[in-house]
C-alpha cells in the first residue's frame, strides 16, 4: 500500500461548500422583502389566503387534490399517521436507512416501526423484503424517497392493495421527482414533505405539508393541525398546533415557480459528477433506474473498499465540504435499539461507506471538476 501523499498533484485550491443557501436568497431578496413588508402591513401572520394559495399551487404541482400545510416535515408524518387512524398495537414498515424523523413519527403515533433493509443500488427500501415483514398487526408502509430518488412504488402499492395496508410516502427529499411520470407525493394514500431550508424546495425556516387525493383524510388533517377543528373554538377531535406560517407559505409559493429549473440544474450537475467519476476505482455513483427522474437532493457516492474517513478528511484539507447521510441506520441508534428486528446488513454496510458530495443548483462546473479530481487523486494514491 502506497503512502498517501499530502498533495498527489498540485492543484489550484478553491472553496467548495456542501450547499449554498445564501446565493439563492440573495437573488430573491427584493421579492422576499416585499413579502415580509406586505405581511407587516396586513399583520396576517397565521393562516389566510397566502397559505391557501400555496396549498393550491403545491397540490397542482404534485398532481393531487389536496395539500395541507403544517409546521414541519416531522409533524407531516405524525399527523398523516394520526389521520389514518394508526396508533397503539399497530406496526408500520419503513426503511432502515433514513433520517430519524420517519421512525420518530411512527413511535409518537403509538405504533411500532418495523425496519426493512435497503436496495444496494438505489438505497431505498428493498421491495423484495417487505412482504416477509408483514404481520397481522401491520397497518402501513412508509417508503422513503431518499436523496431525491423515488422508491420502487409499483410493487409497494401492489403489496398494500393485497394486504389492505396504507401507503405513506416520505417525500421530504423528493420535491418534483417522478416515478414513471407520476410525481413523488401523488402515489400513496398520503405523502409527507419537509420544506426545511436545505431542501430542494426550502422555506426560510421550518415548514411542511401533507398531500392526498382523499378528501376525508384531508379534512382530518386540517382538523388535526389546528387544535382539532376547522373553525376557531371548534374542537371535533384532540388536535395539535401545527399550522404552516403565512410567511413561509408565501416564500414557498415564490420558490415553487423556480423549482423545476433548479431541479434541472441538479440533474445536470449529477451527470457531470457521474461522467467525471465513472472510471474511478472503488467509487460507486448514484444509480437511477429506468422510469425514475431523480432530483438529487443529495449526491451520494459509496466507497466500495473503505477509506471514507480518509477521503472526507482529504477533501476537507482541500477546502471541500462533505456530509454523511446517514452515519447509523435508525435501528442501530440508541433511541431505536429496542425496535431491532431482522438484520439489515445492506443498510449497515452502506452507512459505513456513503459520502455526500457538494450539490446545489448554483455549484459551478469548475467546482465539480475540482472535487472529482481530488477524489481520483485520493483513490489513485491508495492503489
Amino acid at each position: 500500500m502506497k503512502e498517501i501523499q499530502e498533495k498527489p498533484r498540485e492543484r489550484h485550491r478553491m472553496i467548495v461548500p456542501f450547499m449554498d443557501l445564501k446565493t439563492e436568497h440573495h437573488a430573491l431578496q427584493n421579492e422576499l422583502r416585499d413579502i415580509w413588508e406586505g405581511l407587516l402591513d396586513s399583520a396576517a401572520f397565521v393562516g389566510g389566503t397566502l397559505v391557501e394559495e400555496f396549498e393550491k399551487s403545491f397540490a397542482e404541482f404534485c398532481g393531487v387534490k389536496h395539500a395541507i400545510g403544517v409546521a414541519n416535515g416531522t409533524d407531516a408524518l405524525m399527523l398523516a399517521l394520526k389521520a389514518l387512524g394508526i396508533g397503539r398495537d399497530d406496526e408500520v414498515i419503513t426503511a432502515a436507512n433514513s433520517f430519524v424523523a420517519t421512525a420518530e413519527a411512527i413511535v409518537h403515533s403509538g405504533a411500532t416501526p418495523v425496519f426493512v433493509d435497503i436496495d444496494p443500488n438505489t438505497y431505498t427500501i428493498d421491495v423484495n423484503q417487505i412482504e416477509h415483514h408483514i404481520t397481522e398487526r401491520t397497518r402501513a408502509i412508509i417508503p422513503v424517497h431518499l436523496y431525491g430518488q423515488p422508491a420502487d412504488m409499483l410493487p409497494i402499492l401492489d403489496l398494500a392493495k393485497r394486504y389492505g395496508l396504507r401507503v405513506i410516502e416520505d417525500a421530504a427529499q423528493a420535491h418534483g421527482a417522478r416515478y414513471y411520470g407520476r410525481r413523488a407525493g401523488s402515489m400513496g394514500d398520503v405523502a409527507c414533505f419537509s420544506f426545511y431550508p436545505a431542501k430542494n424546495l426550502g422555506a426560510c425556516g421550518d415548514a411542511g405539508a401533507v398531500t392526498t387525493n382523499d378528501s376525508d383524510i384531508a379534512t382530518n388533517l386540517r382538523m388535526l393541525r389546528d387544535h382539532g377543528g376547522l373553525k376557531k373554538y371548534e374542537h371535533s377531535v384532540v388536535g395539535y398546533n401545527s399550522r404552516l406560517d403565512t410567511l413561509q407559505a408565501a416564500v414557498l409559493n415564490l420558490k415553487l415557480a423556480r423549482l423545476e429549473k433548479r431541479n434541472d440544474l441538479r440533474r445536470r450537475h449529477a451527470e457531470l459528477y457521474r461522467r467525471l467519476l465513472s472510471r474511478t476505482t472503488d467509487i460507486v455513483t448514484p444509480y437511477a433506474p429506468d422510469g425514475v427522474t431523480c432530483v438529487y437532493h443529495l449526491y451520494v457516492i459509496r466507497l466500495e473498499n473503505g477509506g471514507r474517513s480518509g477521503l472526507q478528511e482529504y477533501l476537507k484539507d482541500h477546502w471541500v465540504q462533505t456530509g454523511i447521510h446517514y452515519p447509523t441506520p435508525i435501528h442501530r441508534t440508541p433511541a431505536f435499539a429496542r425496535f431491532q428486528g431482522s438484520p439489515c446488513p445492506v443498510a449497515e454496510k452502506c452507512a459505513d461507506g456513503i459520502l455526500s458530495l457538494p450539490m446545489f443548483p448554483e455549484i459551478e462546473s469548475s467546482q465539480i471538476e475540482y472535487v472529482a479530481n481530488l477524489i481520483r487523486d485520493y483513490v489513485e494514491s491508495r492503489a
